[in-house]
């Protein structure tokens, strides 16, 4: 039977999350930013592996255009761009020895082995840290089976939560190193989630490399990138040029990077998808102290510099230049940029380098548009004068890992005629994209494909010949050089789209404000009332303590007050007896059951004797939608995944409300309490619905308790999965119902609090994202 090309493909889109998920998972207490070079190393070495078995199998054959050649010679393999690896450096030969305490050794020496037979693009590349003392041979060999999973793309059964794969014999080249370098991308992408401000050093997110590359089609000629990071802007290009039908050929790659280590991931990462790196330099001195590429006349450039960099050349101006040769450097033929930022250094670099009709497109900060320090608002009022100035794209807030200040793009042009445009001199374009995007998690914010092709489409039917282009109010707008004057040179977006008119279904601004102010007043009243409660109470139980001066604003302290009155009353037995008194220590009757003494009155059960087990439903990927009953999935528990919808129903105990106690199964994640809207889930995720209610914070503080024991009775080698019947045999302490009921009134006060701890951050940090666009593209000015 032939196989389901859906499932196929379902299981290759969640490949990467996959192994993802297996990579997080072992990597302990590494630090992300070390890590990636663990992981990605591995990555890497499995594709030339994988690539040169591919060869290696024809040359064994000895048939056609192979009959005779030699298997072991590695003339063969640079004959036609294949990576030689010798014998003990193949992946074959790591995974069968995985298992190895010295497993770290075998890896580093194999890295070395691989420069050593390809020394022309590989030296001093390849990662040689798995030999270190803290990485644990244990987990490396674990992390060494996950990633040679890569070759599992079919999904061959599914029961009681065991995913089986099987292996395809024979996996296409092509569609092997698209697959792993899908993998280097998406690990790329987590590594810099992970690493925060650090992340946006080295990884510009797809979506806005997207926008540019889709903006200039770079489909014939020289890219350059002087600020390269990890090749992002290069791989986008050559997917540009194959989705177009071009030639690879057609185009070649030159790039400058800083750092050592973000240089070596990118000529990995170009390498795992055949592109030619040898172009690519690295110096310590940066491009500007030491352009790798002096002579270069590029025709496209793409970057994203360093925002706002203030430590770029030390000192350049004219007063006191301490003998830096940048001072009068010939690239700052549009003014001396400041010393404090290197913004317009950055600018004037790549229109140096630009050919004659040459396009450039890269990122800056918002504050490129209208700064008029330290001679900034010169320069900017010289480049639109010069009539280099093409089109600004303001962005979203909360694109970028490194900063949730909304970014700008710029696109310059030293050929504003011809190429099947036409002639636009003296205008520039400019569009206001930051109302597009949607939330990835709750501080990152991605593009989506529809509002990539509006923007880039926007762009080229204003370029085309006979385009079909029209100003939109709000939205994009066709502004003369005389008409940015009047705005003394300020490139802002909004000052030129102006605001759009109020659509009678939509929301305003001043209603959303409004709501937002009074949700939080109600938040607050809440807030207040529960904290008196919750005084009250604890007074009640513990008479002799002072509450007053406990914070209860702190979500922090009132999960400290809950899990320290558990393990008070239920794991110590120090609850209050009749009298108020201790329990245990007062002489409370004990009894012996088969887990030890417990107080009189008390049994040892199961949590089937006190709740109800109920798992999702699997859901397709073709299931998926943009809006309609929101979906949540174990990615959506941990932060880092995007909400999906469905069209059905919120089905009988098929869905999750605010309040209910979950269980994630197939991730080391444990209990949680869900504050999200009423919602279907995934059948990764257990719902616990407790036959009386006052069981459910407990069972929610016993679970985050043994949490790790439950994990450890899973089974699954690359995932733990738990089965339904292993959650209902969990043995439990059921206590007295006068106890639980006391235990009810106290905690749900506590949980109802850090409910609304949780609803006032997310309004505080819903307000700046609803008026920080605004101010930013000055759509709304201060005094509003």
């Amino acid at each position: 039977m032939p196989k389901d090309k859906t499932t196929n493909a379902q299981n290759k889109e969640s490949l990467e999350q996959k192994l993802w998920k297996a990579a997080d998972k072992l990597r302990k207490n590494i630090d992300a930013a070390e890590y990636k070079h663990i992981v990605l190393g591995l990555v890497f070495l499995k594709y030339i592996s994988d690539s040169f078995e591919q060869l290696h199998e024809k040359l064994i054959a000895g048939e056609g255009d192979y009959a005779g050649a030699d298997p072991e010679d590695p003339d063969e393999y640079k004959a036609e761009n294949v990576f030689f690896v010798p014998a003990e450096a193949r992946w074959s030969a790591l995974q069968a020895q995985a298992k190895q305490p010295t497993i770290g050794q075998i890896v580093d020496e194999a890295m070395e082995a691989i420069e050593r037979e390809n020394p022309k693009l590989l030296k001093g590349i390849l990662p040689k840290v798995y030999g270190q003392q803290k990485l644990d041979p244990i987990a490396l060999g674990g992390l060494i089976d996950n990633i040679g999973s890569v070759n599992l793309a079919t999904v061959k059964a599914e029961s009681d939560g065991q995913l089986i794969l099987e292996l395809e014999p024979r996996v296409a080249p092509s569609r092997q190193a698209d697959l792993l370098g899908q993998v280097y991308e998406y690990f790329l992408g987590q590594f810099a989630l992970a690493e925060g401000k650090k992340g946006g050093q080295f990884y510009t997110p797809e979506s806005v490399v997207r926008v540019l590359v889709e903006m200039l089609e770079p489909y014939k000629g020289r890219v350059f990138d002087p600020c390269c990071g990890s090749g992002g802007m290069f791989v986008q290009s050559e997917k540009f040029v194959k989705a177009h039908q071009g030639r690879l050929d057609d185009i070649s790659i030159y790039g400058q990077e800083s750092n050592e280590t973000t240089y070596k991931l990118c000529r990995m990462n170009l390498a795992i998808r055949g592109i030619d790196g040898s172009n690519i330099r690295w110096n310590t001195e940066g491009s500007f102290l030491k352009d790798a590429h002096p002579d270069l006349k590029a025709d496209f450039v793409i970057a994203n510099p360093p925002f706002n960099d203030s430590d770029w050349v030390g000192r350049i101006d004219e007063k006191n230049d301490g003998g830096h040769p940048l001072r009068n450097d010939g690239r700052w033929k549009y003014g001396s940029p400041p010393v404090g930022n290197a913004n317009f250094a950055w600018v004037q670099h790549f229109l140096y380098h630009l050919a004659p009709t040459g396009a450039a497109g890269f990122v800056l900060s918002n504050g490129s548009l209208s700064s008029n320090t330290s001679g900034e608002g010169e320069i900017r009022q010289q480049l639109v004068r010069s009539d280099l100035v093409d089109c600004i794209v303001m962005l979203p807030t909360q694109l970028f890992y490194n900063t949730g200040i909304p970014a700008c793009l710029w696109f310059l042009s030293r050929h504003k005629n011809g190429n099947k445009n036409r002639d636009h001199k003296g205008e520039v374009l400019f569009i206001d994209a930051s109302e597009l995007g949607y939330m990835v998690t709750r501080r990152n914010r991605a593009l989506k494909e529809g509002d990539i092709e509006k923007i880039a489409g926007t762009y080229h039917e204003w370029k085309r010949d006979g385009g079909n282009y029209q100003n939109i109010k709000g939205f994009c707008k066709s502004a003369t050089l005389a008409e940015i004057e009047k705005h003394n040179f300020v490139l802002t977006p909004g000052r030129y789209v102006g605001i759009p008119d109020e659509v009678e279904s939509k929301i305003s601004f001043e209603e959303i404000m409004i709501d937002l102010n009074q949700s939080l007043q109600k938040q607050t009243q809440q807030a207040r009332k529960l904290d008196q409660e919750i005084r009250e109470r604890l007074h009640f139980v513990y008479p002799s303590l002072d509450w007053s001066e406990v914070d209860f604003s702190s979500s922090e302290v009132l999960e400290y007050i809950a899990q320290s009155l558990f393990k008070h009353w239920f794991v110590d037995f120090e609850f209050p007896n009749e009298d108020g008194k201790p329990y245990k220590s007062s002489g409370g009757e004990m009894i012996q059951s088969d887990s030890g003494k417990i107080p009189t009155g008390w049994r040892v059960g199961k949590f089937r004797d006190i709740t109800e087990v109920i798992n999702g439903r699997a859901y397709k990927q073709t299931e998926f939608r943009e809006e309609g009953t929101p979906i949540v999935r174990i990615q959506n528990l941990t932060g880092r995944g995007q909400t999906v919808y469905s069209d059905l129903t919120l089905d009988k105990d098929k869905y999750i409300s605010k309040g209910d106690l979950i269980y994630a199964w197939s991730a080391t994640f444990g209990p949680y309490i869900w504050r999200g809207v009423k919602s279907i889930y995934h059948y990764h995720i257990w719902k616990l619905k407790c036959f009386n209610p006052a069981f459910k914070y407990y069972l929610y503080i016993h679970l985050k308790k043994v949490s790790e024991r439950v994990q450890g009775q899973g089974t699954g080698s690359i995932f733990t999965h738990i089965t339904k019947e292993l959650m209902e045999s969990q043995e439990v302490s059921i206590p007295e119902e006068k106890v639980m009921e006391l235990w009810h009134s106290l905690a749900t006060s506590i949980f109802d609090k850090i409910m609304i701890n949780h609803e006032q951050i997310e309004t505080l940090t819903t307000t700046p994202d609803v008026l920080l666009p605004k101010l930013m593209s000055d759509k709304l000015r201060i005094t509003e």
